[in-house]
């Protein structure tokens, strides 16, 4: 029988904890042709966008604010948003804030923006 890198629990918390620095995102676990990472955010990233694909926040704690052109979403602990493809924003953390980004795989944090704040994936 052969295993995977999915094969075994994953525990959100303790992935959390072991992230030093914002913007930096980590992969828990993929899921078909889908990342899910964790991330913790505080400042505000760059506006961008992500032309082929839809991103999901799921903010475990803390409060985002996900900046649109024509509105701000707050999210706060067990919220849920999409930014929906091609949907120019950017996040914002005025405290720490501890979440779960569900992307395509190969995703750019920074999409066509590009820049400082531009990271590989982490491996946990």
């Amino acid at each position: 029988m052969t295993t995977s890198k999915n094969d075994h629990v994953r525990n959100v918390v303790d992935a959390l904890s072991r992230i030093d620095e914002p913007w930096q995102p980590h992969r828990l676990v993929s899921i078909n042709d889908y990342d899910v990472k964790v991330v913790k955010l505080l400042g505000e990233f760059v506006w961008h966008t992500h032309p082929d694909t839809d991103e999901m926040f799921f903010v475990h704690s803390g409060e985002l604010i996900i900046q649109l052109r024509d509105r701000d979403v707050v999210l706060g602990p067990g919220d849920v948003f999409v930014v929906p493809a091609g949907v120019e924003h950017c996040p914002r953390a005025d405290e720490e804030v501890s979440a779960l980004l569900f992307e395509r795989s190969g995703t750019v944090n920074t999409g066509d923006a590009g820049g400082d704040l531009t990271s590989q994936v982490h491996e946990l």
